[in-house]
């Protein structure tokens, strides 16, 4: 396998866009290798077969959907309140919106994940910890409400991020910015939940 760490992620950011416009089933080296605009037989330099690529998409997808260190520096900054747990939800929801191509790339991969094991271990592993350390630093920094509030805020606005960038006129934006608000203040009504 080639080593070239910058061509490897060209690569997987390439297996990134296939994904998100053809789908799992159109995820073959030939299209990376297209979109990548690089010569045929690269891609199958790079990855030991379809699940390898697979499976480095779906870790890629998530380093870039990572947010910027100024979010959490402007969060343990406080105050530590329900109207900055709305702003993180809003700043969340936009971050994941805007990386249109990555989200739906993981969309496709949670499915492929139920028929590949290797894919769904990795997804598993990856999905867990983000989920846990959102958890861990919602605590950690004492915003508002419990494990609980932060995992229905994954549900919910995970789905709305899904209708918002495959059916976008079921909501205009106005409404999902309200609905991420509400979402947040539904969860806790009062100020000092």
């Amino acid at each position: 396998m080639r080593q070239n760490p910058a061509r490897r992620a060209a690569l997987v950011d390439a297996a990134i866009e296939v994904l998100a416009r053809e789908g799992a089933r159109g995820l073959t080296f030939r299209a990376v290798d297209v979109e990548a605009k690089v010569p045929n037989g690269t891609a199958s330099n790079y990855f030991a077969n379809r699940d390898d690529l697979l499976t480095q998409a779906g870790a890629r997808v998530y380093e870039r959907l990572e947010p910027d260190p100024s979010v959490f520096a402007g969060a343990l900054e406080g105050p530590h309140d329900r109207d900055q747990l709305v702003a993180l939800m809003h700043e969340m929801v936009e971050r994941l919106s805007e990386f249109r191509s990555g989200y739906l790339a993981m969309l496709e991969l949670r499915l492929e994940a139920t028929r590949r094991p290797e894919l769904r271990a990795v997804l598993t592993r990856q999905i867990r910890a983000d989920l846990d350390a959102n958890v861990a630093f919602h605590l950690k920094i004492g915003m508002p409400g419990d494990a609980t509030t932060v995992v229905l805020l994954y549900l919910a606005l995970n789905w709305l991020i899904v209708d918002r960038l495959t059916l976008p006129d079921v909501l205009s934006e106005d409404r999902v910015h309200d609905l991420v608000t509400s979402a947040v203040e539904r969860l806790l009504p009062d100020e000092g939940s």
